[in-house]
């Protein structure tokens, strides 16, 4: 085994001691000038390295870890099963949308796999949304590998179970913690409350936080129960915790609670979380209080909570560009799209572009699509194609709107869109090219029911009785169900 030179290990215990300090980019930093001088570069040098990345951003660590793991690739010193695991941990927190499988495949190659390096893959795949994946993975760790789980593999196990609302599987992950004496741990406990908070079962969830979680006054664990209390429509007692704990009140379960609130609760949040000067330091909460003063009508109030925000994101700017947009402020809603720094996203065109079809601005909804492919960069999706077509079918201009489908790939929401312009503008010729092409991708499972509910009312609208009641027996005969409609206004 080569021994390491002296300036070799002062460099490394210099990265780590940066990482220890959390001074993520100088770690790096420091790496990069190693390299640069000819420093020879090893596990030691790298794994703290990997952890610097974890810590980053998800596109900046992302980015980082896949050039580190090529620099270690070709130093060879991405043998020992910890250096792996480190990188694994990185690209777990830096996960990307999918097909980014940088993680999959890098635990796919690894020589060794301890509980740690598995629980690293279960985290990635839980913050991916891959819940399923979950499980699937989770039997490949009992079952062939035999790994024992931990605390932290049943935590992320109930995750799944609850993004699934799988509540049986999810009961036998508590039975299995129980029997381990895993209950104790803060972690496993808050998770529990999440979980049955998902499943609906909100007394389950605040007998576990009695239980387990309430002398020890765990913020986090009561904001997973605030928040289940308001997504279950229990409202009086998430306001009830609220007033219990007004002395620690903190953004998080703030926010939660904003779901729930007419205006004038959320107003009385609004004056607690100023009070105590929460706002400054929580860009979600400025978002929550935004959306609650949109919906309730109050736009002014919530154009000024966005002015305030001590950080503003691409869900900031397309939140208030959805709101002036459900109430008829389109000229508003495109003019803030076009004060966006840097560019628009995919959200925020989507906003304006729905905004524009209300209120027939289809000059100004054609600008904001060419504007956001050149100045931001983005590349129109199949749900913003989708929106354009409707556009352009609320005003009229169905030879256009034609156009734009026909150059669209096999997307369910365009052919509901250019069915929705040919029936509005009496078009059947067109419509029912549409259809039989909304059929056959209906036919093989995309879309749901609203392919047929689509496709019914189309029919219907061209005077199609009999192919308007197929579609409606299409609709029982495969089970499917239309999702129905909800108002979020609470009194």
């Amino acid at each position: 085994m080569r021994a390491r030179s002296s300036p070799s290990l002062r460099l490394n215990a210099s990265l780590s001691a940066h990482v220890r300090a959390g001074e993520h980019d100088g770690a790096l930093l420091l790496l990069r000038r190693m390299h640069r001088r000819g420093v020879p570069l090893d596990s030691f040098s790298f794994t703290p390295a990997f952890s610097a990345c974890a810590a980053l951003s998800s596109a900046r660590g992302r980015l980082a870890g896949r050039n580190l793991h090529a620099l270690a690739l070709k130093t060879g010193a991405l043998s020992g099963s910890i250096t792996c695991t480190a990188l694994l941990d990185a690209y777990a927190k830096c996960a990307g949308e999918p097909p980014d499988d940088d993680a999959t495949r890098l635990f796919d190659e690894m020589p060794s796999r301890d509980t740690v390096a598995w629980n690293a893959l279960l985290a990635c795949l839980s913050r991916r949304g891959r819940a399923a994946d979950v499980l699937t993975t989770f039997r490949r760790m009992a079952l062939p590998a035999r790994v024992r789980a931990t605390e932290f593999t049943l935590a992320t196990l109930l995750t799944a179970c609850g993004s699934l609302t799988a509540r049986q599987l999810g009961e036998q992950v508590h039975a299995a913690a129980v029997v381990a004496g895993a209950c104790d741990s803060v972690v496993l406990s808050t998770t529990l409350v999440g979980f049955y908070a998902d499943c609906g079962l909100v007394d389950r969830a605040s007998t576990v936080f009695d239980l387990h979680l309430r002398r020890g006054g765990d913020e986090a664990a009561r904001n997973a129960l605030i928040a289940g209390w308001v997504r279950n429509g229990r409202r009086g007692e998430a306001f009830a915790a609220l007033r219990e704990v007004a002395a620690e009140l903190n953004a998080k379960a703030l926010t939660a609670a904003l779901a729930a609130c007419e205006l004038r609760r959320g107003r009385e949040i609004h004056g607690a979380a100023v009070r105590r000067a929460i706002t400054g330091g929580s860009p979600v909460l400025c978002d929550a209080l935004s959306d609650m003063y949109a919906r309730c009508g109050e736009l002014e109030p919530a154009r000024r909570v966005f002015e305030h925000a001590p950080a503003r994101d691409a869900v900031s700017w397309a939140g208030l560009i959805r709101a002036y947009g459900r109430h008829g402020r389109a000229g508003e809603a495109v003019a803030l799209f076009r004060k966006m720094p840097g560019g628009a996203d995919g959200g925020a065109l989507l906003a304006v572009l729905s905004a524009c079809g209300h209120a027939g601005l289809v000059e100004e909804g054609s600008e904001c699509l060419l504007a956001a492919r050149a100045g931001g960069g983005v590349e129109p999706a199949a749900e913003h194609r989708a929106c354009f077509i409707d556009l352009l079918g609320r005003a009229g201009r169905v030879e256009e709107a034609w156009r734009v489908f026909d150059g669209a790939g096999p997307e369910v929401c365009a052919c509901v869109a250019v069915l929705n312009a040919c029936a509005a503008n009496m078009d059947p010729e067109r419509g029912l090219v549409a259809a039989e092409r909304l059929l056959g991708l209906a036919a093989t499972g995309g879309g749901g029911a609203a392919a047929y509910v689509a496709l019914a009312k189309f029919y219907a609208g061209v005077g199609m009785w009999e192919k308007a009641e197929e579609m409606r027996r299409s609709i029982r005969s495969r089970g499917l169900r239309k999702e129905l409609g909800f108002s979020r206004q609470i009194d």
